[in-house]
């Protein structure tokens, strides 16, 4: 087994300067992120005859429309990876759960992944792909080329990145699709949870194509006209955003794809601030930090300081629908806190900041996984690896 090149727990690799950390012992909120992690391989690893064979893994998702999708096994890929030196089995959890996506090719693409199987490990759902899984895949492989170097990871994340751009990515928008499948009227669709702008900025170094500054650009700068029209004194992005490819783009005015929420902030919409903040805290891009610090300055004010009050959906202006309690929710938020530190990009931190970057760890530390919710652990114990100053880019 290779030594890992950056292990867990070395924080090796430095954040952008004002980047905030919770109080207290580094170590301490490290042994914090290696317990969830424990739980999260007990409830939601699974291997061998259970995923098709010896040798495979895939992470079990219990509360979705299939036991094992693509989303999942991008984050597996990612979680794994980023665990290496804390868990001795990290590369071979990593590679058992990317052969089960090299057993599992989209239909429209070979490079890319078939988004869900059931659990008899047969490929689900019309068997093509899902934009954010193929994203998460090809920058955990990327990951994995900086960890275990010589396995072969790059040339494997290259294929998968050409491919996203050829399959995922529109030509004229430069924005990304829903999937390999997307087209007709879902061609002016995207959604916001894959905006991923540090996974952008990782492409464009590993491939050397310069497309993928114009993929960077054209979200970062969709994001800010749509946080200026539709959401000014909030900050948030709707799960849809249609419109894309008419010069009007906008909210999903209803169901577009999976709900009548879909233009509000849902269950997909509440990774945007672990994604917009873990980018900013590791590029230390203005847009990217400016976008984290309004998410976090709202909720904040929004919830006076409690993240016991944050709830499971808002509509853009901020009203609130949802139950409170979903780390899906809360925890991509102490991401996003991260950024309200003095020294940043943008104004001076408040004296506030680090007590509500606090308050959230506190409440990500107390609220382990819950084996019947794999989305929420996933989400979680990542916004978790960022905030602990464990997360990198490769």
């Amino acid at each position: 087994m290779r030594r890992a090149g950056v292990p867990f727990g070395e924080h090796s690799v430095r954040y952008a300067p004002g980047a905030l950390r919770p109080s207290g012992d580094p170590a301490a909120a490290d042994r914090q992120v290696l317990e969830h992690y424990r739980r999260w391989k007990a409830f939601f690893l699974r291997s061998g005859d259970e995923v098709g064979g010896r040798g495979r893994c895939a992470v079990f998702t219990p509360d979705a429309a299939h036991p094992f999708v693509a989303e999942a096994q991008g984050y597996g890929l990612v979680i794994t990876a980023l665990m290496a030196g804390a868990d001795p089995d990290a590369q071979d959890i990593f590679d058992g759960i990317l052969r089960h996506v090299l057993a599992h090719p989209s239909v429209n693409h070979p490079e890319l992944h078939a988004a869900q199987q059931d659990a008899r490990g047969r490929d689900a759902g019309g068997g093509d792909s899902a934009t954010d899984g193929d994203l998460d895949i090809a920058y955990g492989l990327l990951l994995a080329d900086r960890q275990w170097d010589g396995g072969g990871y790059k040339a494997l994340a290259v294929r998968r990145i050409d491919a996203v751009l050829e399959s995922e990515v529109h030509p004229g928008t430069r924005l990304t699709k829903l999937g390999d499948w997307s087209s007709g009227r879902y061609d002016e669709v995207s959604r916001t949870s894959d905006w991923m702008p540090d996974h952008f900025r990782e492409f464009r170094a590993a491939t050397g194509d310069p497309r993928w500054d114009e993929v960077l650009d054209a979200h970062l700068s969709l994001a800010g006209v749509v946080r200026t029209r539709h959401a000014p004194a909030t900050g948030l992005l709707p799960d849809f955003v249609v419109g894309t490819t008419s010069g009007d783009p906008r909210p999903a005015p209803g169901k577009v794809l999976e709900g009548p929420h879909d233009g509000d902030y849902h269950w997909n919409a509440c990774r945007d601030p672990w994604r917009l903040g873990a980018d900013a805290v590791t590029s230390g891009d203005a847009r990217t930090w400016a976008a984290a610090r309004g998410l976090s300055r709202w909720a904040r004010a929004a919830t006076g300081g409690d993240p016991a009050e944050i709830r499971n959906g808002y509509q853009l202006d901020g009203t609130a629908y949802g139950d409170p309690g979903s780390p899906a929710f809360f925890a991509p938020f102490a991401v996003a806190a991260m950024t309200e530190g003095e020294g940043g990009e943008g104004d001076e931190g408040d004296e506030g900041a680090q007590g509500w970057l606090d308050a959230l760890w506190a409440r990500m530390c107390g609220s382990p996984p819950d084996p019947a919710r794999a989305y929420a652990a996933g989400v979680q114990l990542q916004s978790m690896l960022v905030v602990s100053h464990n997360y990198w880019v490769p």
